[in-house]
């Protein structure tokens, strides 16, 4: 399973270990994943989905999935969040 959110593409990034001593070592950050399942109104279905915890502040913040979605790169976002994101336009263009 890929340590990669599904909504915003953070990863792991690597850094230094300081000690008291200044003595670096190296280490990872690791981001908050979470598996969540996210509702779509628009689709009146729910998504799976493993996203970070600041992206669910995001998704909180912009109104929920599908006004996140609709604002969101393409570029960011996983081959299944695309998928949601071409039927949600898919959905609002034939209402």
């Amino acid at each position: 399973m890929s340590r990669r959110c599904e909504l915003t593409g953070k990863g792991p990034m690597s850094g230094n270990n300081v000690s008291h001593a200044n003595n670096k070592t190296r280490r990872r950050f690791l981001p908050n994943l979470q598996d969540v399942s996210l509702q779509s109104e628009a689709l009146g279905r729910s998504f799976k989905l493993r996203v970070s915890s600041a992206a669910l502040r995001s998704v909180d913040h912009r109104g929920g999935l599908d006004a996140y979605l609709a604002r969101a790169k393409d570029e960011e976002l996983s081959p299944n969040a695309q998928k949601i994101k071409r039927d949600l336009a898919k959905a609002q263009t034939a209402a």
